[in-house]
């Protein structure tokens, strides 16, 4: 079973068997995704880490499936009716729902009224009813009463013949999965508000009368229509049609008819038979598939969900970072005061401080006075500044703050918090800052986050991050795994200095685990720096297998070998040599000397051990060694005099950071406290199947204001800035899509953002100590869509 495995997923991915048996191989024996798609291009035929980790999620639901097929035919056999005709149905199946309606007969399960009804011989009356309708279904009946055996009467006795009937029509695996199919290309969701839910569920409001088609629902308005249901504000029904009236046998119930031969000729027993067919319908076959559907759906959605999530995540993560610059972090405030923390080049803590600008206070002058002496004490070059409450009237301190002082030539800079109480709170906080109150903490994360996103960001669990789509709604292990995922990749696309990363930071690289890297910080502190590659042998614990996995991701700059400091793996080395003995320079000298380099042939360097792509990396590694794959640190300017959501006016044009981007648009930081959504209908002239290919969180845009609802706090804004706003101060939109809201009425399309999604916690206000949050919800309580 294990070859057609590989074959099935090696069809998915459009890639050979080998291949797929190559890294599945790899996976199997200990190596992480990272590892092998940078070192092993040569076993698995270059496959990315992006098929890799498809490779892995499917590896991981085909042995579950083949681990569940094995349990059916144990089953099924230990039951003595296991067929061959039946046993190759099983392994057939290519899925857990298909294998389920197979085992469905076969399951054992308490006593149901059909089995209850075989046992009072009552099959037999089943059977000749529906083999020949010629049957009268009273007179037939009548033969099978048996008070003995529970059969008062003829009605009894129908009923018994009825109930196993609906049992064998139910349990056609062929005949559930093709309606199940049809349900679901032709069904719809009808959603409707509880009475006297009105008030209490006002954030669902847009569901209150809502219906959408199955295969139209996107993922946010699915999880938005279980949660209003979780909190008893909505009734969620599934209808099978598209809401069209039909007289007589429905479809579905022609369907069933069909594949067990019943068909209305006016025999005694047709009509009886046809009420059968109706009540096997709306009792159990449409519940389970009503049931099949929901799961479908909430898994469909669950899926995009932390694919929304994930790809944020990558893109935070991979975030230009500032560099070894001396940072102050300013974490805003109002009553308790902006927390102030400078760090150093290196993020070390060099002083902390708390000032009192705003209301009550109102110590505008001492408080610039004393950051004015920080900054010159200790050469700051930026300011981060948090971007939760407060952070635009603290962005305003710190802008008279250069102008009064521009012979320091500070920079000042809005960065995410979100997070940032929860880092401020963890167990890793009280180790590394054990003198800091916690409420410094949170400045020291801000100004150290601005400086390298991902070494700071890999401290706190992604969840709280706060770039993700009903987080508190999808599952907690598929979710974990996925963004557990994405951070591995990213630190080591990044490459790390062991030398100075921390130990969740070292716990994200490939063989790594959390107890290698407290002794590698243990090491390191005892022993001083790590000079060369080869001395992480000496790590507790930290076996071939380890060092074969992490060697090429840890970088040591300034050490004894220059090629330590490259992503070139220490097994490569002789590579290296080889090529240094064949342009006859110093190791030194070769690096970054792309003259000689590009004159290089790789061909001519490959071995039994390394093939062409290896060679190729290595050259390239060479000729710009430790290369970073992040972008270059570029900063967002708010526009002076636009600090509250009544300064925007539509048609203002201003320059904004995406903060979130979900499967419906991207919501973008304008300096207002308020994140304005811009819809995907408004991010380019032509159709975007998915934001993320016109935006990415952290990307500073130019955005028009097409819309101001100041009661609601609602933003709308447009990337195409020859966008006009409509007469009535509302958008324009050539798709007809409107603000994105679903439409209130049961035959509406509903396509767009999903309006209120029901998130908690307070609405309009950015605000990290609703931690974990930050999610979706989080992010369209910002733009006003939470109210």
């Amino acid at each position: 079973m294990v070859t057609t495995v590989h074959q099935k997923i090696a069809e998915e991915l459009g890639v050979r068997e080998s291949q797929v048996q190559s890294a599945v191989e790899l996976l199997d024996g200990g190596s992480t995704v990272p590892f092998i798609a940078r070192y092993r291009k040569e076993a698995t035929g270059a496959l990315d880490d992006a098929q890799l980790r498809t490779l892995e999620e499917r590896l991981r639901y085909l042995r579950e499936l083949e681990e569940r097929r094995a349990t059916v035919l144990d089953s099924i056999r230990s039951q003595g009716k296991l067929t061959d005709e039946l046993e190759a149905q099983i392994n057939a199946a290519d899925s857990k729902a298909r294998l389920e309606d197979i085992y469905l007969p076969y399951k054992p399960k308490r006593r149901t009224k059909a089995q209850i009804a075989i046992e009072a011989g009552l099959e037999p009356l089943a059977d000749q009813l529906l083999s020949d309708p010629t049957h009268d279904p009273q007179q037939t009946a009548a033969g099978f009463v048996d008070a003995e055996k529970g059969v008062a009467d003829v009605q009894a006795a129908l009923d018994g013949a009825r109930s196993i009937l609906v049992e064998r029509f139910s349990e056609d695996a062929d005949l559930i999965g093709e309606l199940r199919e049809q349900v679901w290309t032709r069904g719809r969701m009808v959603s409707k508000v509880r009475e006297g839910k009105e008030e209490d569920g006002a954030k669902f409001a847009d569901y209150f009368e809502f219906s959408e088609a199955f295969t139209d629902l996107p993922s946010h308005r699915i999880l938005a229509l279980f949660r209003g249901e979780n909190e008893e504000v909505l009734e969620l029904s599934l209808e099978p049609d598209n809401g069209s009236e039909q007289v007589g046998p429905t479809d579905y119930e022609l369907r069933i008819a069909q594949q067990f031969g019943i068909a209305d000729q006016g025999r005694p027993a047709d009509k009886w038979l046809s009420d059968v067919v109706r009540w096997a319908w709306r009792t159990r076959i449409l519940t389970r598939l009503s049931v099949d559907l929901r799961l479908r759906m909430r898994q469909n959605a669950e899926d995009e969900a932390v694919r929304v999530f994930a790809a944020n995540l990558r893109d935070l993560l991979l975030a230009a970072p500032a560099g070894s610059r001396a940072t102050m972090g300013l974490d805003p405030g109002y009553r308790t005061g902006v927390k102030v923390a400078v760090v150093d080049g290196t993020g070390k803590v060099v002083a902390t401080d708390t000032i009192y600008p705003h209301q009550p206070q109102r110590q505008w002058d001492q408080a610039l006075a004393k950051l004015a002496a920080l900054a010159k004490e200790h050469s700051v070059d930026l300011i981060a500044i948090g971007n939760g409450t407060a952070s635009r009237e603290t962005d305003k301190l710190a802008g008279e703050l250069i102008s009064q002082n521009p012979d320091l030539k500070l920079t000042k800079i809005s960065v995410s918090e979100a997070g940032a109480s929860v880092y401020s709170a963890s167990a890793y906080a009280s180790r590394e800052l054990p003198d800091l109150d916690v409420s410094l903490r949170g400045a020291v994360s801000i100004a150290r986050r601005l400086q390298d996103p991902l070494a700071e960001l890999v401290k706190i669990d992604p969840k709280s991050i706060g770039v993700g789509q009903y987080q508190h709604d999808v599952s907690e292990t598929k979710l974990s795994r996925s963004l557990d995922a994405v951070v591995e990749d990213c630190v080591n696309a990044v490459g790390v200095d062991v030398n100075t990363a921390s130990a969740p930071l070292l716990t994200r690289v490939s063989g790594i685990s959390e107890t290698l890297a407290a002794n590698i910080v243990q090491h390191r502190d005892t022993n001083g720096p790590f000079r060369t590659r080869q001395k992480l042998k000496d790590v507790a614990r930290l076996g071939p297998k380890a060092f074969e996995q992490c060697a090429g991701f840890l970088r040591i700059p300034d050490g004894d070998d220059p090629l330590d400091s490259s992503a070139v793996h220490p097994e490569a080395y002789p590579v290296v040599q080889r090529i240094i003995g064949s342009t006859g320079t110093g190791i030194r000298e070769l690096i970054g000397n792309t003259r000689v380099l590009k004159s290089l042939q790789p061909k001519d360097f490959v071995d039994d051990n390394f093939g062409l792509p290896t060679v190729t990396d290595i050259l390239a590694e060479l000729d710009k060694p430790g290369r970073d794959p992040r972008p270059e640190f570029k900063t967002a300017s708010f526009a002076e005099g636009v600090e509250k959501i009544a300064d925007l006016k539509p048609g203002m044009t201003l320059e904004g950071v995406v903060t979130n981007v979900a499967a419906f648009g991207a919501f973008v930081d304008v300096g207002v406290h308020q994140d304005g959504l811009v819809h995907v209908s408004a991010m380019s002239k032509n159709f975007v199947n998915d934001p993320h290919d016109v935006v990415k969180s952290g990307d500073i845009v130019r955005v028009k204001v097409l819309d101001v609802d100041i009661p609601r706090k609602r933003i709308s804004l447009t990337l195409r800035l020859d966008d006009e706003p409509g007469a009535d101060g509302k958008p324009n939109r050539d798709s007809g899509r409107g603000n994105g809201r679903p439409q209130n009425n049961r035959n509406g399309n509903g396509r767009g953002n999903g309006g209120r999604n029901g998130g908690k916690g307070r609405g309009g206000q950015r605000h990290r100590d609703n931690a974990p949050s930050g999610s979706m919800a989080d992010a369209l309580r910002r733009a006003g869509f939470g109210n």
